[in-house]
């Protein structure tokens, strides 16, 4: 039996979805999918911050300092949690977005969301409109025993058509996480690390292309990114191409500690790009205070976050666009699951169709 309900998550209004075996919940303030937990372990492997979490309309960066660098990126900071919806870029925004209003990955983190219960007993329905975008979204969630149907509509109200950036941002974070211990599997095949300095601690050397999943270290050897990072501290991003040859993409994390595995399946046309974004205790400006442990797991049409005039220059990589088309008055749909399972279950996962 599937149930709905209202109720307070770390302090922020939020509506859950749950059965016997998860709970899924999902915040008003910036439509996080903030819990994807398993009951028989307790464990949730979405990322919680390590700071107090803030109402996006509560939040004021001149009042309450200590969210980040500046209104861009503290808007986002204070209210973020697990999964986020990136859109309509991925990155930052530029100055003058910024001066009109942007945060960093666009409207879909801190804006208000209506939630309201599905037509039938197991879902949910979420819908918020992004008044500088000039977007609808509407975001339908769910709950089939240990997977989570998410379908997501976005609606182009301006007459123009235009391109934009569209990334599901899904940051795993401990007791999921654990350093030199978490495991994943992917179809990446062409891959490649930052172009520029991602954090204080890189570990990989900057804008090299390599195949997945060996990437090439500063200083010389080779870093399996099978693995998450062993040692505090480090940074890094790397992009990864899904497999051209495969209809879905996708990626499972394993727990060994908890025996647990979780991970999101995806149609790889609509999302041929999957980044890895590694936060281990490397940010020590507030409200990071070294003590960041995440492994952001991120996929969409765009393979790195940079502004908009970036992402639109940058055209493709590896022959595959960076961004999608959005035409004039129309929508586009998209349809991806999350799973969460025990690990005795990973080789019946792998071999599911989709994954294959």
């Amino acid at each position: 039996m599937v149930r709905v309900i209202r109720r307070l998550y770390e302090g922020r209004r939020a509506v859950s979805i749950e059965n016997d075996s998860v709970r899924v919940t999902v915040l008003e303030g910036g439509g996080h999918i903030a819990e994807i937990r398993d009951k028989a372990t307790d464990v949730n492997p979405l990322w919680a911050p390590p700071w107090p979490s803030v109402e996006p309309g509560d939040f004021d960066h001149a009042t309450q300092p200590g969210y980040g660098s500046g209104p861009a990126e503290s808007r986002l900071l204070s209210a973020l949690m697990g999964h986020n919806l990136c859109l309509d870029f991925f990155g930052g925004p530029s100055p003058e977005e910024e001066t009109a209003g942007l945060s960093a990955h666009g409207e879909g983190s801190i804006s208000v969301y209506t939630i309201d219960a599905g037509d039938d007993a197991s879902s949910l329905v979420m819908r918020a409109r992004f008044p500088i975008a000039q977007l609808d979204v509407e975001r339908q969630m769910s709950l089939y025993g240990r997977t989570v149907r998410i379908r997501e509509r976005v609606q182009n109200l301006t007459g123009i058509d235009r391109p934009i950036g569209w990334t599901q941002h899904v940051t795993l974070g401990p007791p999921f996480i654990e350093h030199g211990v978490t495991e994943f599997r992917l179809p990446a095949t062409r891959s490649k690390t930052s172009e520029r300095a991602f954090g204080t601690a890189d570990y990989l050397v900057a804008g090299a292309e390599f195949d997945w999943p060996m990437a090439p270290r500063i200083g010389g050897g080779r870093a399996d990114l099978r693995r998450s990072a062993a040692a505090p501290p480090s940074s890094a991003y790397t992009a990864h191409l899904m497999n051209p040859e495969r209809p879905h993409g996708f990626f499972v994390a394993h727990s060994p500690r908890h025996q647990l595995a979780f991970g999101y399946i995806w149609r790889r046309p609509d999302f041929p790009w999957l980044g890895i974004w590694e936060e281990n205790a490397s940010r020590t400006a507030s409200p990071w205070n070294g003590a960041g442990l995440t492994r952001g797991m991120e996929f969409g049409v765009s393979p790195f976050p940079e502004t908009r005039r970036e992402m639109i220059d940058r055209g493709e990589l590896f022959g595959i666009p960076t961004y999608r088309w959005l035409p004039a008055r129309a929508s586009v749909d998209v349809e991806y699951w999350a799973l969460i399972q025990p690990a005795a279950q990973i080789p019946e996962i792998l071999e599911w169709p989709q994954l294959r």
